[in-house]
């Protein structure tokens, strides 16, 4: 397959991700190529599981996969932004938790020039692509899921009873303004619920389509979140209620305005990491 063939094939990809479904109309003048090219590429691409055919075009599979090699490549220039300004909320010298998401995976070519940053994590992939001398991390052991190269269960919950005082950035799977930041599975839920009771404050990690439906289970209230970090401007009814929630929203275009440090309250400071 050449690069130009894969880049478009990705394109498309990314663009059923962030539209739900896309028309082979629409593809060939978005990507410039003839509609048998459009309709040649979706074919494919449902053959490797990644898009369901529908007439005159192609949708999301009903079996949506959670895996982290499948979550990275949606939305990923959202993500990238994202990732970008959480990093200018760390400062030299915080302890900071970030998630397995790959939302979370973005802040790390940012944190790499930090000096003295202290990270938690339950992500091997995470923990493997930290690789700066002025970083340290505390990886918590556990359950150990392939498929998310992140670890959950007792003993990751065990090792969380034992730390206070960081500063949390955490990803979502959905938003509901009568329910809370959700996650996809319930070991996720009950593990990320822990890592909110114990930080000095929790900043949500949340690209667009994350504001337009909720997963199944819930993380924590609205109330123990301080600011959201999102790749565009929300709607003005969700606008509206986080303001109501006291939570600040930080996008690209009221980035200057949003970005001030964290409370630098931490009653209970973490050890230093060996």
């Amino acid at each position: 397959m050449s690069a130009s063939v894969r880049l478009r094939r990705e394109a498309i990809v990314q663009q059923v991700c962030d539209s739900g479904r896309v028309t082979i109309k629409d593809l060939a003048r978005m990507l410039d190529v003839s509609e048998a090219t459009a309709r040649r590429d979706l074919k494919l691409l449902a053959t490797d599981g990644q898009l369901e055919l529908i007439y005159g075009g192609a949708t999301l599979p009903r079996t949506v996969d959670f895996s982290f090699h499948s979550k990275v490549k949606r939305n990923i220039e959202a993500k990238r932004a994202i990732g970008r300004l959480a990093a200018q909320l760390v400062g030299d010298g915080d302890q900071i938790f970030l998630d397995s998401g790959t939302t979370c995976a973005q802040m790390i070519p940012h944190l790499r020039a930090k000096q003295n940053l202290l990270i938690i994590a339950n992500s091997t992939r995470l923990a493997m692509d930290i690789d700066a001398p002025g970083l340290k991390i505390i990886l918590l052991g556990g359950h150990y899921r392939p498929e998310r190269l992140d670890t959950v269960g007792p003993l990751a919950i065990r090792t969380l009873g034992g730390l206070r005082g960081y500063l949390t950035f955490m990803g979502t799977d959905g938003l509901c303004m009568d329910f809370g930041p959700t996650a996809s599975d319930m070991e996720s839920a009950h593990l990320h619920a822990l890592v909110v009771a114990n930080a000095r404050e929790t900043i949500l990690l949340a690209d667009h389509s994350k504001f337009l439906s909720p997963s199944l289970y819930k993380i924590v209230d609205f109330k123990d979140i301080s600011r959201i970090v999102t790749d565009r401007r929300p709607s003005d009814d969700w606008m509206v209620f986080l303001e109501s929630e006291g939570i600040d929203v930080i996008y690209p275009d009221a980035a200057i305005e949003s970005l001030r440090p964290p409370s630098e309250t931490n009653a209970n400071p973490l050890p230093d990491a060996h």
